[in-house]
Formats: structure tokens, C-alpha cells, sequence
């Protein structure tokens, strides 16, 4: 007979896999890592609205890595790094440079051709980039701060609401969100962009 410990939400202590690369030692429990996660995030948005970007800056693999290590670098030593195992998800690890490059490339001919709506650019990117998935973890969430960047800091636009909801934890927004996930993966951007300005 095994033990049936219940934990309340936040309380689940991280596993050995989940602690690599974690630089504060002292965190032990999911709910503890999130916090810090979330400090660290908050860091790297206002470090995003105190300045100015070109979009030729934007739109280079250094920004892209950047703002992930803006965003996890206090908490992750692996933060700004692609990724160097496959996951479930995501491109192969050899292919990540690759694809970004292609990405990086196409959001630039976008621009320069108003290929799409500045919404429709902004959440193409997103989606790509998160398809890629560069990154160990995080990507999701560096994902949308990318689109809102390009979206405030390019096209002088609000940034995005993404539901007005956090989209880390079930519920309701979740799964419109990863619906809306899915159905850009079948090439249907419409439920992201709205999703994104709800």
C-alpha cells in the first residue's frame, strides 16, 4: 500500500527532472517556482516597456533569446538557450536554428509587404515560434510576450489581452486558448487573433 498524499494546489514538490538548471536551490515545490517564475516575467514586461525597439531588431534570433532570458534568467540557468533534447512538441533540436531563421525571415517580408493585418502578424508569430519551441520551458508564455512586443513595440498597437486570464492553469481560458491553438495549427488563424484580443 502506497502513500496517498493530497496536496492543495501549488504544493506538488518538484521532482529531481524538474529541478535541473533551477539557480534557487531553496525552491521545492511547484506553487514556489511559479512565483518566482511570475517575478521574473513581470521583470523582463517592464524591462519591455521602458524602451523602444526597431523592427529590424525584433526580428532576430539575439531579441528572441533575449527576451527568454529576460524572462527565466533569474530563475533558469538554461534561460535564452534552445533547447538540446527533442520533446513531444516542437521540431526536431537540430532543426530549431533552421526554423527560427525561416521565421524570422517570413515575419520580416510580412512587414515589409503587409502581408497580413498587424494582429495576424504579430499572432503568426506567435504560434510559429511556439511551434518551434525553442526552449525547454517557457514557451508558451514567451510566445505571447513576442506577439505583444511586435504588436506594441512595431505597429504602435495595444497589447494583446490573451483572454484576460491566467493561461497557465485549466479552466475555461485554457482550453479556449488551446482550441484556438489547434485550430491554427490547421492553418485557421481567426479564434487565435480573436482569442488574443478578448
Amino acid at each position: 500500500m502506497g502513500l496517498d498524499l493530497k496536496y492543495l494546489d501549488g504544493q506538488t514538490p518538484l521532482d529531481d527532472d524538474e529541478k535541473e538548471g533551477l539557480k534557487i536551490a531553496t525552491i521545492a515545490t511547484r506553487g514556489e517556482l511559479d512565483e518566482f517564475e511570475q517575478q521574473n516575467i513581470e521583470q523582463a514586461i517592464l524591462w519591455t516597456l521602458k524602451r523602444s525597439f526597431k523592427p529590424e531588431a525584433i526580428f532576430t534570433e539575439d531579441f528572441v533569446r533575449a527576451v527568454h532570458k529576460r524572462m527565466y534568467g533569474n530563475t533558469w540557468a538554461w534561460a535564452g538557450d534552445f533547447r538540446k533534447t527533442n520533446k513531444n512538441i516542437g521540431v526536431d533540436k537540430w532543426q530549431i536554428p533552421t526554423e527560427m531563421h525561416h521565421l524570422l525571415g517570413d515575419a520580416k517580408y510580412w512587414m515589409a509587404n503587409k502581408t497580413f493585418s498587424p494582429d495576424e502578424i504579430a499572432i503568426r508569430f506567435k504560434h510559429r515560434i511556439v511551434s518551434i519551441h525553442c526552449f525547454p520551458n517557457g514557451n508558451g508564455r514567451h510566445s505571447r510576450l513576442m506577439a505583444d512586443i511586435i504588436i506594441e513595440k512595431t505597429f504602435g498597437l495595444p497589447v494583446f489581452t490573451w483572454g484576460a486570464a491566467t493561461l497557465v492553469r485549466a479552466g475555461d481560458q485554457r482550453k479556449e486558448y488551446l482550441n484556438a491553438l489547434k485550430a491554427a495549427d490547421n492553418g485557421n488563424m481567426q479564434p487565435l487573433i480573436q482569442f488574443a484580443r478578448s
